[in-house]
């Protein structure tokens, strides 16, 4: 293992009986101290990878090591250092959810009120009411409140901010870069991709059980592909850039108006739409939700995509 890998698996697959593999042959390390996003769809893995690391499920080969020790060998002591919030929060309805912090904290040798305290405020928890009474949002709020209240060596987060209102959305940020500035290190599988975008050092992307890449998120973000806007003085049709070197999808939002992805010289572009009469140039660096996009395939790819290097 890594010395500054908290997370490291070797191969890890997952086979359900009669299927498909939902993970397949997964090698990744997550370093100490890092936000690392975990990006796929429905199906893509995510899931499965997490309850693999707490040892909910077994691995069908390969294997899994948090804090250098194996997750099947040494589940219990690993789950003392680990703060885990699952996709689907299943907590007792009757009870109140000061209640149930106060019992599970207990059970991790027992529970600091002024910190539960400080982290209701700032997500507008109120802690005296019962579960069952709970919106989604809320439930989230306090499967939050759970997974921080012991400021664990290791957060793992299951889709963490479903259902939280824009407002929430940016505590949240802010309460998980407290997080790693206190050495904590977090790993968040995700589809909110302006979340991952705004606070992640780096990102996996999970397609069909295949780990994609792994890349920072400054990297990914400067992609070697651009946004490009042209808008006409008169109608045109996509056919005249749809051609082009380094052109992909092509859309006319406006008769005059084209957009496309381009990806290494403007040159080209530039000669082919020479002798049409160009109002205005709009060129947008991708964003996240861009990459995320093209490594899917939902967007034509590039000659030139490769799978950035695992580090």
């Amino acid at each position: 293992m890594a010395a500054n890998a908290v997370i490291q698996t070797s191969n890890l697959t997952k086979v359900y009986s009669g299927g498909k593999p939902a993970l397949d042959q997964l090698s990744l390390s997550v370093n100490r101290g890092e936000i690392f996003g975990y990006l796929g769809p429905n199906g893509a893995g995510k899931t499965t990878t997490i309850r693999l690391l707490l040892d909910l499920i077994r691995p069908t080969s390969g294997s899994a090591a948090i804090f250098g020790m194996d997750v099947n060998a040494q589940s219990v002591e690993i789950r003392k250092r680990v703060g885990f919030l699952p996709g689907e929060l299943n907590l007792w309805d009757r009870l109140t959810a000061r209640e149930i912090v106060n019992y599970l904290g207990n059970l991790r040798g027992g529970v600091n009120t002024p910190y539960v305290n400080q982290l209701a405020e700032r997500l507008s928890f109120d802690l005296s009411k019962k579960v069952r009474t709970y919106s989604t949002g809320n439930k989230r709020k306090l499967g939050l409140i759970l997974a921080l209240m012991n400021k664990p060596d290791l957060l793992i987060l299951d889709e963490p901010s479903s259902g939280l209102d824009p407002l929430m959305q940016q505590t949240f940020n802010q309460l998980m870069l407290e997080a790693k500035a206190d050495g904590c290190t977090i790993f968040l599988s995700s589809h909110v991709l302006s979340e991952v975008q705004a606070i992640c050092d780096r990102v996996g992307i999970l397609n069909a059980g295949k780990l994609i890449t792994v890349e920072s998120v400054e990297r990914l973000t400067r992609a070697d592909f651009r946004r490009v806007t042209l808008r006409f003085r008169s109608p045109v049709a996509p056919t005249l850039v749809s051609g082009v070197q380094g052109v992909t999808s092509v859309s006319a939002d406006q008769p005059n108006v084209l957009s496309l992805q381009l990806q290494g010289d403007f040159d080209p572009l530039l000669k082919a739409i020479n002798g049409q009469y160009v109002q205005d140039i709009t060129v947008t660096e991708p964003t996240l939700e861009d990459i995320f996009l093209t490594y899917y395939g939902s967007q034509p790819a590039t000659n030139n995509h490769r799978v950035a290097e695992k580090v």
